[in-house]
């Protein structure tokens, strides 16, 4: 039998390629090689699944840093407001959580895999898990088929490489997809782990003085070599045992990669503003009015009201401040120094966790090679790609996974139509 379309790998994209492929006539096949699909849509959000973010189309694209300009013409086939109006024409009901993040009612990643799973089904899409594909067979500069480690030929008129990245790797993500980019001539930018936690070889880290503390509404930036500000982002993060984690740092990690790689320096520069709302000035006379209110108190009780209780110590040693001293003994110059560490505690960053650790892979097929408008290479005829293993990478909060709908949708839909165009 020939197919009209082969979908490899049944995540996000892959499922709805084919939920768009067999939608528009297409005869389609679907291959994973695990035993059950939709597995990092599963664990997504938390174990919630969500499902996109409801933000306006430039702030989207913005969010999603990585070549997020390239999918303006796969959100002209299917974006955001199109993923709700897909969920919920299936009976799964979505809420609007902080910052536009869309999930399920149910709180229930299983609700929204279960639900695709169903469709794809119910369309016709013939389903095969714990299959694994060896290769994709081109002949004369065009799609015919894939070859399965176990031998078997499958031929197909269109191909969909919807394989993932390398990025939490036990989900089936295991790049294989780049290999079979490159048999067609297709170049693979660098990879790179991004929203990833990041390390660091700092004395209070190594010492694991402030493992488990949580940081609240923090401002993080990031600096180049030259002092240059290259990012910052607000929100809360967390000090671990290796470094520092949580939702800023995850979104600064891709900067940091990229200027590991351009400074060479070995380490990258972060500061951590506690007091994101004041200026310096203003934390200077704020810390300093609650010394003067408890004139007899010591300043490392006087400052619990306004930072963590864990920080103080580390605080006021870098200072140079006696943690006992009262109001009356506090030198103005030392005090101001502290205000300065409030707004800028700098952190030395020398890398993060590795890219199967990651919650993102940067880097992927060079999209100079790809139709933006239909997800069809430029070198192959019948062949798309679709979802990480591009390269496109967004922040967490549902941009990657609807970059991945967005893209898989798009290519489904042209690898059916190119496949009506090869039966003619």
């Amino acid at each position: 039998m020939i197919y009209d379309v082969i979908i490899i790998g049944g995540g996000s994209a892959g499922l709805m390629a084919g939920v768009a492929a067999s939608a528009n006539g297409a005869r389609v096949l679907l291959l994973d090689k695990g035993d059950k699909l939709g597995r990092k849509l599963g664990i997504s959000g938390g174990g919630r699944c969500n499902v996109t973010n409801n933000k306006e189309m430039d702030e989207l694209i913005r969010h999603i840093p990585g070549n997020g300009r390239f999918l303006y013409s796969a959100f002209s086939h299917f974006n955001n407001q199109d993923i709700i109006a897909f969920f919920e024409n299936l009976g799964i009901r979505l809420k609007e959580e902080d910052n536009g993040r869309m999930f399920p009612v149910s709180d229930k990643a299983k609700t929204v895999v279960d639900t695709l799973i169903r469709q794809v089904r119910s369309q016709g899409v013939t389903i095969r898990t714990n299959c694994s594909v060896d290769r994709v067979l081109y002949e004369d500069g065009r799609t015919t088929g894939v070859r399965l480690q176990n031998g078997e030929t499958l031929h197909g008129k269109s191909v969909i490489v919807a394989s993932g990245g390398k990025s939490v790797p036990h989900t089936g993500s295991t790049g294989d997809g780049y290999a079979w980019a490159e048999a067609a001539g297709h170049t693979i930018t660098e990879l790179f782990p991004t929203e990833v936690p990041l390390t660091s070889a700092e004395p209070f880290i190594k010492s694991r003085e402030l493992q488990g503390l949580s940081l609240r509404n923090a401002a993080l930036t990031v600096w180049n070599a030259k002092g240059k500000k290259l990012i910052t982002h607000q929100g809360d993060m967390i000090f671990t045992h290796f470094g520092i984690s949580g939702p800023i740092s995850l979104r600064c990690s891709q900067f940091v990669v990229k200027e590991l790689r351009k400074s060479q320096k070995g380490s990258v520069g972060l500061t951590i503003d506690l007091f994101p709302d004041q200026s310096t000035e203003e934390v200077y006379e704020h810390t300093l009015a609650l010394a003067a209110a408890e004139p007899k108190r010591a300043i490392k009780n006087v400052l619990k009201g306004a930072v963590s209780e864990r920080l103080i110590p580390l605080l006021l040693r870098n200072a140079g401040l006696d943690e006992n001293l009262t109001h009356a003994n506090l030198p103005k110059q030392e005090w101001m120094e502290l205000s300065k560490l409030l707004k800028a505690f700098l952190i030395l960053i020398n890398g993060t966790l590795s890219i199967e650790e990651a919650f993102v892979t940067g880097g992927g097929v060079n999209l100079k090679e790809i139709d933006p408008r239909t997800m069809e290479s430029k070198l192959t005829e019948g062949l798309f790609f679709c979802g990480e293993v591009l390269d496109i990478h967004g922040y967490t909060g549902g941009y990657n996974i609807t970059a991945a709908f967005a893209t898989g949708y798009t290519a489904g839909k042209h690898a059916a139509m190119r496949a009506g165009e090869a039966a003619v």
